[in-house]
């Protein structure tokens, strides 16, 4: 009897074993997926100080969460390829999720969805609402440029000309940035989905905003087009610069043109130079996102998600849109903020 009881108590442990599983694979060797080290992603739309500061987040997150985080940031000539390359270089390494900040989303919707399906797919600071993402992380980008257009009305109180200068429009912040500039100074009630087609002179009694000039990313036309604007209109009341590297270029514009104090800026994000400029007088203030958040939150998703665990566990809203409030530095504090953006951006000690 003591022979056949064997079997058949192994057999039955097999089948207990099989059925708490629910038919599938038992975990593989080294733990569940809760216990798994998750290879992730950070896609930025370019190189610029601004994505400086999301990477020292996200390095962060990779310290804090014992994830590996690969960071990409595609050069401006030829943005939308380089990026769409990096994008597929991550999918063959079997990275399990990515954030990206897409260039140009309208046009990059088949990449970002075969990225979705291949691995978690968030997007951060510019959305793709469009593609299969599970998640964006990052502002309200009309309503921050609703906050960047109050700067640009206390610097002329008594209304003048403003010229906006950006990147790129293909990038959905940057549309929703610059709307949201425009309908604040007009007096409009807020809608996102307006939209001014650049070129056109835009007025009311008060402000006249003359154009938007794009430069693609490419620093030295950042600052010959503000070189031009300067030139072609001697009664400028103020310069808006809408990406991190704006503001720097159009202060060595003015600087060069001698016009420091003389023409108005009102600036977007945290570069050195703007914080400075207005440390100095020499730059009404700067709406400021949270980049260092952005880089953590979006690494902390993405290594939850690749532990299985749900978006609502993580803190994403049912919508999908974390959320990540933006403000407007000043003079009066931005040292305050300045001693604190260096203490989360300095190398870890060794």
């Amino acid at each position: 009897m003591k022979q056949t009881v064997y079997p058949i108590l192994t057999v039955l442990s097999l089948i207990i074993i099989t059925g708490c599983g629910g038919g599938n694979p038992a975990p593989a060797a080294g733990g569940d997926s809760s216990s798994k080290k998750a290879h992730v992603a950070y896609v930025t739309n370019g190189i610029a100080s601004f994505w400086v500061i999301a990477e020292a987040g996200a390095r962060k997150a990779e310290a804090d969460l014992g994830c590996k985080v690969e960071v990409r940031m595609p050069p401006a000539d030829g943005a939308v390829a380089n990026q769409k390359r990096m994008i597929e270089e991550l999918l063959t390494m079997g990275v399990d999720g990515m954030a990206v900040s897409p260039i140009d989303p309208d046009n990059q919707t088949d990449i970002l969805n075969q990225a979705a399906e291949n691995c978690n797919l968030i997007t951060h600071d510019s959305d793709a609402p469009k593609s299969k993402r599970m998640a964006y992380v990052g502002m309200d980008n009309y309503l921050a440029g609703r906050m960047c257009g109050k700067l640009v009305a206390q610097s002329l109180p008594n209304g003048g000309s403003v010229m906006i200068f950006v990147g790129r429009l293909e990038q959905l912040n940057a549309k929703l940035r610059r709307q949201g500039i425009i309908d604040e100074l007009m007096g409009r009630e807020p809608d996102s989905s307006r939209y001014d087609e650049p070129g056109e002179v835009i007025k009311n009694d008060t402000y006249t905003i003359l154009d938007t000039r794009t430069d693609n990313f490419d620093f030295g036309a950042a600052k010959s087009q503000a070189e031009d604007a300067i030139a072609k209109y001697p009664d400028l009341g103020c310069m808006v610069g809408l990406f991190a590297y704006n503001p720097p270029y159009i202060l060595e514009a003015l600087k060069g043109a001698d016009k420091l104090g003389k023409i108005q800026l009102v600036g977007f994000d945290e570069a050195d130079a703007t914080l400075q400029a207005i440390i100095d007088g020499h730059c009404i203030g700067t709406t400021v996102q949270n980049p260092y958040l952005y880089g953590y939150k979006s690494v902390e998703i993405l290594n939850g998600l690749a532990q299985g665990k749900a978006l609502a566990d993580l803190g994403v809203p049912e919508s999908g849109f974390l959320n990540i409030d933006g403000r407007n530095i000043t003079k009066e504090n931005v040292e305050e903020f300045w001693t604190d953006l260096k203490v989360k951006t300095a190398a870890p000690a060794e």
